[in-house]
């Protein structure tokens, strides 16, 4: 089918680890749907996000641009209003592509004026896309619709998230909140988004659902909540003790103290990482819940789009911002050096693609190359600026020519507000970052102003022991650090750098950075 014709459904769950997936063999979470899914696309094994929290993420995520050249660096940070997107690249097309859900795009502030209220907020929206259902961290379209079916009034979503108690000799993410599993927020979102759908069955749509789970916080309604066994969950991958952790790197042993326990659990103070082992063990298993319940509504919108008709003529998407760590590394959220925050599921299906139709892809791909793909897809202009590439060749069943042996991924933990990490780990704003590069066999973390890390992923796929020190490693660190620097000199801006102004008028050069 020619890719003008697709309808387009791009979904992203939020905080999604990658190994979360029953078609890629965990033991416990269940997530059917999703499953069935892979079987009709191509699941690409080992896809990286490029930056993490939400914000910068879905920055790359969006523009198809590495941290590095789209500087929209923190939740907050406001993303340049020079760069082209998903959104308006699509709308060159005459999609008009609409959102469920939320983007965490911060506005340019110079393309508004006075004391606009988007300029008190990191959750704007992307430039060129059309808000069906556009909902913010205080929820109140949901929150509304709550009120409305008799389940009260909510200040926010801290109390509308509340549990409903405390179970005596449970852990303390285990109890339900007031709602039922017929009135979560996912179930809100999914229903607005296929009352929407019900109307467009004859048109072309381009529809971005975006679901909150399984992000904290970390209450799931009935039967979600009690559907797994903390005491059968895997064990998180970390050192012996949370001072060993702590003694791999200033950076890990500033998180572990710095990350507070209320960003993940309903009660107690002091840090996340410092959770006991029944509230650990029952976090994953509220996170396993709260991905069944997403996997369940997926179910809902695939079975839509089939029996209306449309699953033969709908681009599908799914994937996520960035992971969770889980306590892995005796750590809790997504910001950190190792795998579980970056690592992600991306899962494509592409009407007319059967070579690739239940294919799982080992090459390294990267949140970047989602916009090219779908563009791509849609018989669409890439445009120059994009780091990302296409992932349309996988999709028929093909691996590209000199395709990518590794992956890249930066981190800027900066808070202008706070200086938390400043102040704690004597830095300035502009030294709080780092760039990683990682493939097969080692993963190099380089720090802006503080020692680098260097694991060997073949014999520590884990992650638990610093070699970057170690005198005869010394030649290999240096080859990924060289290999790093030429990463971000290959990836500099290149809008116009191609472009030659002479006699004969203008010579542009158009082709993969490779």
């Amino acid at each position: 089918m020619p890719g003008a014709d697709l309808n387009v459904l791009f979904i992203t769950a939020d905080q999604w680890r990658a190994d979360c997936l029953g078609t890629l063999g965990h033991p416990m979470v269940a997530t059917p749907n999703l499953d069935a899914f892979a079987a009709e696309a191509t699941l690409f094994r080992r896809h990286f996000t490029q930056a993490v929290p939400c914000g910068p993420a879905r920055a790359c995520l969006h523009t198809g641009r590495y941290l590095m050249t789209h500087r929209s660096v923190g939740n907050g940070t406001p993303l340049n209003d020079r760069f082209t997107n998903l959104a308006r690249e699509v709308r060159k097309a005459g999609y008009d592509p609409t959102l469920f859900g939320y983007t965490d795009t911060s506005a340019d502030p110079r393309t508004l004026a006075g004391d606009d209220p988007m300029l008190h907020t990191y959750e704007g929206l992307l430039p060129g896309i059309t808000p069906g259902l556009w909902v913010q961290e205080d929820m109140a379209p949901w929150r509304a619709w709550l009120a409305a079916e008799g389940f009260g009034r909510y200040a926010g979503m801290h109390d509308v998230y509340r549990p409903r108690g405390r179970t005596p000799g449970r852990g303390a993410t285990f109890d339900p909140p007031v709602y039922d599993a017929e009135h979560s927020d996912t179930a809100f979102m999914v229903n607005q988004a296929l009352a929407w759908l019900s109307v467009r069955q004859q048109e072309r749509w381009f529809l971005h659902l975006s679901l909150l789970r399984p992000h904290p916080p970390w209450v799931a309604p009935e039967p979600y909540n009690a559907m797994y066994d903390p005491d059968a969950v895997p064990a998180p991958v970390r050192a012996a003790s949370r001072a060993d952790q702590a003694a791999q790197h200033p950076f890990v042993a500033w998180l572990m103290d710095y990350l507070p326990r209320r960003s993940f659990f309903p009660d107690g103070d002091g840090p996340a990482s410092a959770a006991d082992e029944a509230d650990q063990r029952q976090a994953r298993a509220t996170y396993y819940g709260l991905m069944t319940e997403v996997d369940h509504h997926l179910g809902r919108v695939f079975g839509f789009l089939k029996d209306s008709g449309q699953w033969e003529r709908t681009l599908v998407v799914f994937t996520t911002d960035h992971g969770e760590q889980l306590g892995d590394h005796h750590l809790f959220g997504k910001v950190s050096p190792y795998d579980p925050s970056f690592h992600i599921p991306l899962m494509v299906r592409a009407p007319g693609q059967a070579g690739g139709r239940g294919r799982q892809v080992d090459a390294f791909t990267e949140a970047v190359d989602v916009v090219p793909t779908i563009l791509d897809a849609l018989g669409l202009d890439v445009p120059q600026e994009m780091d990302g590439c296409s992932l349309v060749p996988f999709l028929a069943g093909d691996t590209p020519d000199g395709w990518r042996k590794e992956v890249f991924w930066e981190c800027d933990f900066r808070d202008p507000e706070t200086l938390a990490a400043e102040t704690a780990l004597g830095l300035t704003p502009d030294q709080c970052s780092f760039s990683v590069l990682r493939d097969e066999a080692g993963k190099y973390v380089h720090f802006t102003a503080l020692p680098p890390l260097f694991f060997d992923l073949q014999a520590d796929p884990g992650e638990r022991e610093n070699l970057a020190q170690r005198p005869e490693m010394a030649a290999t660190v240096l080859s990924y650090a060289q290999r790093l620097l030429s990463r971000r000199q290959l990836h500099a801006d290149r809008t116009l750098v191609n472009h030659r102004l002479g006699p004969a008028g203008q010579t542009i050069w158009k082709g993969a950075r490779q």
